[in-house]
């Protein structure tokens, strides 16, 4: 699968970025949210997994954004919350159209699971 990962927390990307190529995906990684809506549009990816909170956009409306012009990209929204609850913005983001939540820290075996579920979907 190609798998776009969105998230400000640049370690954090290269981590995720790690684990999943190790599993045989194709992963591309961003920090900026008007960026990985350009990527997107230019090749849409199988999965986006993105962060909701973002200094530039947050991760909803690029949530909203990728379903209303891509549909079939299947979204992974992860969050630890910030100032807000983790599991509101996660609900939210379920609303919006995310397929899978997940709230930060999170065990790399939970995202595995979620991207082998999307795999047969």
């Amino acid at each position: 699968m190609r798998v776009l990962i969105l998230d400000d927390d640049v370690d954090y990307s290269l981590s995720l970025k790690e684990m999943i190529e190790e599993e045989g995906h194709e992963v591309t990684v961003t920090n900026s949210p008007t960026d990985a809506l350009n990527i997107e549009n230019l090749n849409p990816f199988d999965v986006l997994i993105t962060d909701i909170i973002m200094p530039e956009m947050d991760g909803l409306e690029v949530i909203q954004y990728v379903k209303a012009t891509h549909p079939t990209t299947k979204i992974i929204a992860i969050s630890g919350g910030g100032y807000f609850c983790a599991s509101d913005l996660l609900l939210m983001a379920k609303e919006f159209g995310a397929c899978m939540v997940i709230a930060k820290p999170f065990n790399f075996s939970t995202l595995k699971l979620q991207l082998n579920a999307l795999s047969t979907l």
